[in-house]
């Protein structure tokens, strides 16, 4: 592409900025093996709370929105942008332990529900909700046991509780997991007596807890009783969430010694427990695509390679009476098409979004982006698009000045708000929605106030001195000169139909994503951490190159019919998989989603209608600027009177 060869002055001072930005956000970024935290025997650890989330609902709520046992003071943990945008809400909470000193059976709280209480709990319960805590930034899990496969696969959070009956009778009850046993990993320095945590994992169970006499802080349980060697290893007689029910939370701590050292303490988090068929799939997906690739060029090197000597040939032996295929219509190619300003905006809006994508993934791959650091992604991901507004700007001002625009400021608002004021508005809809919900994933005010003053307050003003800079460049020249009078375009084959040949288009560069798309989704709407980065670049190039071959190739069909009408089609053509994606989206949703709310259907539509439309934007700019050199190319190779 044209803009990146011009400035990499700007392009060094866009990523050192950023990568001051990214350190200047505090603890939003992160590099695997640095910081880690000793703890020696007895030092106090202190575990926060998280959001709950529910698969079934997409919704999170705060940890305190139930009745559960509160600190003496509830405090805030400072969160970065991508974490509140993602709904997070760390506090602090009234479980706290002693390093490598066990616990058994110790009293969080007892509390007695009102009826409003109990409507929460049962709500939360049939909804699936699971509670998200955090110790020593690792999150808790749940190890269970794959029945296929011996090995061990985590679970995010514990169940707030569970729904079923009581044996031989069909009246659904609900029960909550109030007993919590944690096991905390630790490895052990062998020269000094610290320890560092590499492990947090809990096993839920609901008891209804005995004591007799009345409630006191010094009142011993019957049902778990450390010093009557009395612990609590299932559910056998549940805890009844009614009414008028006394709950009494109790939890014990062990401590196990691991030989998983710190830096190494993510990977069973990031463990993929079907990796093997993923790294298959990706395999073979790459290998086709590679395949068509390799022929597709093939192809178009041969017969380009033929029809230019012949072309030539033709104008040497002066038999250049009657002119065929693609160089008859060489006085109308470069023609500027209908709505170029419409074009100019979102191959402007594409740029920004290829540069996003690229330097995110570039930094994700090298381990800037760890899951370790919540919300680190996100955050990157926002600061990064304000960045290359700069690129934006760049990139529609020299287009439009190829165009022979004249209102460069005109086109630069345009840029500036267009793409990002439609994504602005779905996302203040769904906000809308999730904040009549009462949920912790509605984003606050404040923060809606700092992702505007990021667009207005940096981007804008990048966006402009891209276009400053792109239109004061001298315009781009056509390798041909323009006829004033349009050519006619003759009546072409059905095949060359352009919704046809568009949608045909789009086929292949979704082919080549579809099988990392769907772990993608995975990730997002299944809770599960997604770290593979370095597969994604890979699948990202293939994509690179799948658009731009198959549009490349289209546009050479297209232009051996005499049709000259390329700079919208080269655009749609690889940017039609966008539709397949959403296609994909709604046939996830239905097959692999246990969504019941409408509010959550209508979220998870609006968000994949935000990605299809991103989508659109980045495929279509590739497939464009690959058209755009290759008409350049083909047609400042051959002679023309």
């Amino acid at each position: 592409m044209e803009l990146v060869g011009r400035s990499p002055h700007a392009i060094r001072m866009c990523i050192c900025l950023t990568l001051l930005l990214l350190v200047t956000t505090g603890h939003s970024f992160y590099l695997p093996g640095v910081a880690p935290q000793d703890f020696v025997k007895g030092d106090l650890l202190k575990v926060k709370v998280n959001k709950l989330t529910s698969v079934k609902t997409q919704l999170p709520y705060s940890y305190y929105s139930l009745p559960h046992c509160k600190p003496q003071k509830i405090v805030d943990s400072a969160e970065n942008l991508g974490e509140v945008l993602r709904g997070d809400r760390i506090e602090n909470s009234p479980y706290v332990f002693k390093m490598r000193e066990p616990q058994m059976c110790n009293v969080v709280c007892r509390i007695t529900l009102n009826a409003k209480a109990a409507k929460e709990f049962k709500e939360k319960i049939a909804d699936d909700y699971r509670v998200n805590m955090i110790l020593d930034n690792l999150p808790l899990v749940v190890p269970y046991k794959r029945p296929d496969t011996d090995s061990w696969v985590y679970q995010h959070g514990y169940s707030v509780g569970l729904k079923t009956q009581y044996a031989g009778r069909t009246e659904e009850k609900y029960f909550i997991n109030n007993h919590l046993t944690f096991t905390v990993r630790y490895h052990k320095d062998e020269e000094t007596d610290a320890a560092r945590i590499v492990g947090f994992e809990v096993q839920a169970f609901s008891v209804k807890h005995e004591y007799e006499g009345k409630w006191d802080d010094k009142t011993r349980l019957s049902t778990c009783d450390p010093h009557a060697k009395r612990i609590v290893t299932s559910s056998e007689s549940p805890q009844e969430v009614e009414d008028k029910k006394e709950i009494i939370f109790t939890y014990d701590v062990e401590f196990q010694e691991s030989e998983v050292k710190w830096a190494s303490r993510w990977d069973t988090y990031l463990y993929m427990a079907d990796d093997q068929i993923h790294w298959f799939s990706i395999v073979n997906s790459l290998m086709i695509v590679l395949f068509l690739s390799g022929m597709v060029a093939m192809i178009m090197l041969r017969t380009l390679y033929r029809d230019i000597s012949k072309y030539n040939q033709l104008e040497t032996q002066e038999e250049a009476q009657e002119e065929t295929g693609w160089k008859l219509v060489h006085g109308d190619v470069f023609r500027p098409p209908v709505n170029s300003d419409l074009l100019c905006i979102y191959v402007g809006t594409g740029v920004q979004f290829f540069g996003m994508i690229l330097v995110t993934m570039i930094f994700a791959a090298l381990g800037f982006l760890s899951p370790s650091n919540r919300g680190g992604l996100m955050t990157a991901m926002l600061l990064l698009w304000v960045f290359m507004g700069l690129f934006a700007g760049y990139a529609s001002a020299r287009l439009y000045k190829m165009f022979k625009g004249t209102e460069w400021k005109k086109i630069t608002l345009q840029t500036a708000f267009m793409f990002p004021g439609v994504l602005f508005a779905i996302f203040f809809v769904l906000n809308a929605l999730i904040w009549g919900e009462e949920s912790s994933g509605a984003v606050p005010f404040g923060t809606m106030f700092a992702l505007v003053l990021l667009w207005f307050g940096i981007s804008v003003p990048l966006v402009f001195v891209g276009s400053y800079v792109g239109f004061r460049k001298p315009a781009i020249e056509d390798p041909v000169k323009t006829n004033k009078i349009p050519r006619q375009v003759p009546e072409q084959a059905w095949y060359m139909n352009p919704v046809f040949s568009i949608l045909i288009g789009g086929i292949l560069p979704f082919g080549a994503v579809f099988i990392e798309l769907f772990f993608i989704l995975t990730s997002i709407w299944l809770h599960q951490f997604y770290y593979i980065f370095g597969f994604l670049f890979l699948v990202f190039i293939i994509l690179i190159v799948t658009c731009a071959e198959i549009t490349i190739v289209l546009c050479y069909f297209q232009l051996c019919s005499e049709d000259y009408l390329w700079w919208w089609r080269s655009y749609l053509t690889s940017g039609s998989s966008a539709l397949y994606l959403f296609l994909y989206a709604a046939f996830y949703f239905f097959t692999k989603l246990n969504i019941t709310k409408p509010v959550s259907g209508i979220l998870y539509f609006g968000y994949m209608l935000i990605a299809s439309y991103a989508f659109f934007v980045l495929t279509g700019t590739i497939g464009f600027y690959a058209c755009f050199w290759f008409t350049r190319l083909i047609y400042s190779s051959v002679k023309i009177d």
